[in-house]
């Protein structure tokens, strides 16, 4: 009896074609200022994920400055984003041989038709494939186990329609040893890490990394603390242009006070490098 004919594969999507590029590709309307419908696909709940926030204003900058690659960038969270029409608008700064810095912010507007601002950043940018190889470090990859012994959304329970449509667009594989607060058995540590990728199989890039820094789990959820942690706070380094495959992503918390915690994030590629750093400040709801 012949063997059933497997199932296509469908093809790995590429860096500039993919969803993430698509849902962050911008339209020129004039010198500075970008037109942009925010995909409810990077949604939590009803809000934009606030990395894929970044990526959006990180385009834009990359188109706005005479260099291309984020080498440092720190958002202020104003308030909370939804999906639909945004408008994006930016400044350079300063230009320089090797670095140029600009700002920028995204807009939307609310129901009685006055423009809100969203979100606000700063950054330096440059171009990676210039910097030198020397690297002197006490920096080691986090060590978890391999992705066929880790857990993504797909192994737990079904979801609530429309709670987290991100887990759509990303290959998320948690080490279980940060995986109690599923189980409703927290460890009180604050770590998450994960295996982190795009579901379409897009290899990363370093826009791509100012999502990954915000796209696991809360590590409050690990502290025993339930419920959305919304960001006051994020600022990425932007290291080195990742290798193809997937990212090792570790995030920690070490100090929980006065209902606000920090997140510290450290990013690694297939070939053993640490090519993104973040911290964050983030608000708990305790009850």
């Amino acid at each position: 009896m012949p063997e059933a004919a497997s199932a296509p594969t469908a093809p790995r999507a590429t860096i500039g074609d993919s969803e993430f590029d698509r849902d962050t590709a911008l339209t020129l309307r004039e010198p500075g200022v970008y037109d942009i419908d925010l995909s409810a696909g990077w949604t939590i709940i009803s809000a934009v994920n606030g990395g894929y926030l970044l990526a959006v204003l990180g385009r834009a900058l990359g188109d706005a400055l005479p260099h291309s690659d984020p080498f440092t960038i720190s958002a202020h969270y104003l308030t909370a984003s939804q999906p639909g029409p945004a408008v994006v608008r930016t400044d350079v700064v300063r230009t320089g041989r090797t670095l140029s810095t600009g700002q920028a912010s995204l807009f939307q507007y609310d129901e009685q038709g006055r423009e809100v601002e969203r979100i606000r950043v700063l950054a330096s940018y440059g171009d990676l494939d210039t910097l030198p190889d020397d690297v002197r470090t006490t920096a080691r990859p986090p060590a978890f186990p391999p992705m066929e012994h880790c857990f993504g959304p797909e192994d737990g329970p079904a979801p609530v329609d429309g709670s987290s449509a991100i887990a759509d667009r990303l290959m998320l594989k948690l080490d279980p040893s940060t995986l109690g607060w599923a189980l409703g058995q927290p460890s009180g540590k604050g770590e998450m890490r994960a295996w982190f990728g795009l579901a379409d199989g897009r290899d990363a890039d370093p826009l791509s990394l100012l999502l990954a820094v915000d796209a696991l789990p809360p590590t409050a959820f690990e502290i025993g603390i339930s419920g959305w942690v919304p960001t006051v706070e994020l600022t990425v380094h932007v290291r080195c242009r990742p290798a193809p495959g997937p990212l090792r992503v570790s995030i920690t918390t070490r100090n929980l006070a006065g209902g606000f915690l920090e997140e510290d994030a450290e990013v690694w590629d297939s070939a053993d490098r640490l090519v993104a750093q973040s911290r964050q400040l983030a608000r708990a709801r305790l009850s």
